[in-house]
């Protein structure tokens, strides 16, 4: 076992690692197979593999809390849908939720000791598939890998909970309806790193957003979805393909 975090300790965010990892197979001719929890490793990939030159995967973001009785999730169900409808759009294999949820349940028992008890912190629990066929042709996957990791983490930001500094992005565009903008794909993250790092140069913390036909309307920031209070009234774009379906919305 690695040495936790002592308390108080800056976290960050993703930079610190559990003990394990779960991770689980996929073939077309077996569907899902060799479930397992094993401790926290690299990854053998073949050269070939499907994901390193066509993007085939997808991931989720999700978090668990310390409570006085052990650990709860928020809303895990959405996130293992969410997850599903974004492998269907990047043609990987669904997981049946009533699987996903039991590998996510099971391994955050097995490293529950791992969640900070502090206010403002969790356990970011990262589930993510890739597609490695091992060969260069372009098709829907036949075969996968399912794997869940787990990272202690404090806030995002380095500002913490306070106000962060948004610039509004013009020029480059992150999705369109008809695309992968509602699907959590590496591709989508990838394609706004550009604009992001543009955004930390002039000091902003992170992108906003505009709609990638007429660059005007708004729509999400980019490791959030964006909500406005106007008046009374809560207000958030309208989902049409683009946005990714936020857990929390």
């Amino acid at each position: 076992p690695k040495a936790k975090p002592a308390p108080g300790q800056k976290l960050g965010f993703g930079h610190i690692f559990t003990d394990h990892m779960f991770v689980m197979e996929y073939s077309d001719d077996e569907g899902w197979k060799n479930a397992r929890i094993i401790p926290f490793d690299y990854i053998p990939i073949h050269p070939a593999s499907t994901v390193l030159h066509y993007g085939a995967e997808i991931f989720e973001g999700m978090k668990a809390y310390k409570t006085a009785d052990g650990y709860q999730m928020f809303r895990p169900l959405e996130n293992i849908r969410r997850m599903n409808d974004s492998a269907e759009r990047l043609c990987l294999p669904t997981i049946p939720e009533d699987i996903a949820y039991e590998a996510l349940t099971t391994f955050v028992s097995v490293e529950k000791d791992w969640t900070p008890s502090a206010n403002g912190t969790s356990l970011y629990l990262r589930p993510f598939m890739f597609g490695n066929d091992e060969t260069l042709g372009v098709h829907a996957v036949h075969n996968a890998t399912y794997v869940i990791i787990a990272s202690p983490v404090g806030s995002y930001y380095k500002e913490g909970i306070n106000p962060v500094k948004i610039m509004i992005e013009d020029e480059d565009v992150r999705a369109v309806r008809g695309g992968t903008g509602y699907a959590k794909c590496g591709g989508n993250y990838a394609a706004s790193n550009r604009a992001g790092e543009r955004a930390e140069r002039k000091g902003y913390s992170q992108v906003l957003w505009l709609d990638g036909v007429e660059r005007k309307y708004i729509e999400e920031v980019g490791a959030m979805n964006v909500m406005f209070k106007i008046g009374d009234e809560i207000v958030t774009p309208v989902l049409s393909g683009s946005i990714l379906p936020g857990i929390t919305r």
